[in-house]
C-alpha cells in the first residue's frame, strides 16, 4: 500500500540508500541490479547458470565458459578465496575463461589454508568482470523457461549507466550459433605435458616422458584437469592447436589420439577440426573425446548437433553408462549436444543424461574410438568416470598389441 510522505517512517539520521554498482542487462530489456567486484568495464556474453557447489575458480578458468556469463546458483562465492594452483586453461590469459561472473552474496574473506588472494583481487587481475548481490534464483528461473540470453554485464564504481545504451549494445549481440571461439583459446603451438594429479601434501606432481603411450591431445580448449589424468595414467602426452593437420598429427606417431573440450558452436570449428578427426579415424588411431571433442566426433561421422536451450552446467548431473549398466554423478559443461538420431549404424550411443534423455556418449563398432559429453576429469566434481581414462589406455594398448 502506497502511504504519502507524511505518512512514511522516518530514515535513521545519515541513513543512504545503497547505489548500484553494476548491472546485468538482457537483450531482452531485463535489467539486474548488483553491487560490482572484480574487474570494471563492461563483459558481453551468453549468460548460463552452473549448479556447482565448489570449484568456482576451475569453473572461471575453464576455457569451454570463453564467450560466457556465469551465473553461481550456489550463493557462497568466494569464501574459500583463490590460489595459484586451481587453474584449468593452460594459458593464464583473461581470454582463456568466462567473460563475467554473477554471485548472489556478497564475497566474505577467504577462509582456507590453501587461499592466496581474495576472489575481488583475483577478478580484477585476470580481468573479469562481476556482480553481487543478484537474485540468482529468479536468474536462474528465466534461463531454464527462456534459454541462455545474451547479456552487458557492466561494472562501474560511481553507479552511472546508460541503460539504454546497454540494452541496445545486449540487443545487438550474436547467438552462439555459428560462432567459432576455439581460436582465443587454443596452445599456439606443439608442447609436451607431464603433470599429473595434486595429491597432499605435495601437491601436483609430474611424469617424465619414457616408454609410455604417446598421445596426442588436440587443443580446442584443454583443461588442465585432463592432461593430468593422461599423464596418472601413463601416457606421454603431447598437447597440439586446434589448426594441427592430420599429417601434423600422424608425424608424431601416436599410439592415440585425444580430443579436447572447447567453447562455441562445433560446427562452426568442425569447419577446420572435422576433415582432420575423419582423416585419423580413417587410420584407424585410437581416439577418445570429451565435451567439444565428443561433439566434433559425432560432426565427423556424419551426425549433427543442436543448441540447447539452458545447456548442462553442474556437478551434479546424473548420466547412465549403457556399456556397465551404471548411473555416474558427473561435471558437465555445454550449451550443443550431438543428435543421436542422426548418427550412423555404426555408432553406438553409450551414455545418456538422466535429466533430459540427451546423448552423452558415443563409441564406434568398426574403429577404436568413443567419446563422452560431460568432464570425467571433473575438476570441480565427482570422480565417478575417472575409469574412461583407463578404458582409452586399454583401448590403445589393446589395439598396438592387434598390429604388432
Amino acid at each position: 500500500m502506497l502511504q504519502d510522505d507524511a505518512a512514511a517512517p522516518a530514515q535513521p539520521e545519515g541513513w543512504a540508500e545503497p547505489v548500484a554498482t553494476a548491472l546485468l542487462v538482457l537483450a531482452d530489456g531485463t535489467i539486474l541490479e548488483g553491487f560490482g567486484i572484480g574487474a570494471t568495464g563492461e563483459a558481453a556474453g551468453e549468460v548460463c547458470f552452473n549448479t556447482a557447489m565448489t570449484g568456482y575458480q576451475e569453473i572461471l578458468t575453464d576455457p569451454s565458459y570463453a564467450g560466457q556469463i556465469v551465473t553461481f546458483t550456489f550463493p557462497h562465492i568466494g569464501n574459500v578465496g583463490t590460489n595459484d594452483e586451481d587453474l584449468e586453461s593452460l594459458d593464464a590469459a583473461p581470454a582463456s575463461g568466462v567473460r563475467g561472473a554473477v554471485i548472489a552474496s556478497a564475497v566474505t574473506n577467504p577462509s582456507n589454508w590453501r587461499s592466496s588472494s581474495h576472489l575481488d583481487g583475483w577478478l580484477k587481475a585476470r580481468g573479469i568482470v562481476g556482480i553481487t548481490g543478484v537474485d540468482t534464483r529468479a536468474l536462474t528461473a528465466l534461463i531454464r523457461d527462456r534459454g541462455m540470453p545474451n547479456a552487458i554485464l557492466a561494472n562501474a564504481p560511481d553507479g552511472r549507466f546508460d541503460r539504454e545504451a546497454l540494452t541496445a549494445k545486449a540487443a545487438a549481440l550474436p547467438p552462439m550459433e555459428g560462432l567459432d571461439l576455439v581460436p582465443p583459446v587454443t596452445s599456439k603451438a606443439s608442447t609436451a605435458w607431464g603433470e599429473t594429479s595434486w595429491q597432499h601434501p605435495a601437491g601436483y606432481g609430474n611424469r617424465a616422458a619414457g616408454e609410455g603411450l604417446k598421445v596426442v591431445a588436440i587443443d580446442y580448449g584443454v583443461k588442465r584437469n585432463i592432461l593430468r589424468l593422461l599423464a596418472k595414467a601413463g601416457c606421454d602426452v603431447t598437447v597440439v592447436p586446434a589448426t594441427a593437420t592430420a599429417d601434423e598429427v600422424l608425424a608424431l606417431k601416436p599410439d592415440g589420439v585425444f580430443l579436447s573440450n572447447g567453447p562455441g558452436d562445433p560446427a562452426a570449428t568442425g569447419e577446420y577440426a572435422v576433415p582432420v578427426i575423419r582423416a585419423l579415424l580413417d587410420r584407424k588411431v585410437p581416439t577418445f573425446g570429451i565435451c567439444l571433442g565428443h561433439q566434433l566426433m559425432g560432426l565427423a561421422l556424419g551426425g549433427r548437433t543442436v543448441k540447447m536451450s539452458q545447456g548442462h552446467h553442474g556437478a551434479n548431473h546424473p548420466v547412465k553408462d549403457h556399456t556397465t549398466g551404471k548411473v555416474e554423478i558427473v561435471s558437465m559443461n555445454h550449451g550443443f549436444a550431438v543428435d543421436p538420431s542422426s548418427l550412423p549404424s555404426n555408432a553406438v550411443e553409450t551414455h545418456v543424461s538422466l535429466f533430459d534423455g540427451s546423448n552423452c556418449g558415443l563409441s564406434l563398432t568398426d574403429r577404436p574410438a568413443f567419446s563422452v559429453q560431460h568432464h570425467p576429469e571433473a575438476s570441480p566434481g565427482p570422480q565417478d568416470s575417472h575409469y574412461l581414462f583407463d578404458r582409452f589406455v586399454s583401448l590403445m594398448r589393446d589395439t598396438k598389441g592387434s598390429n604388432a
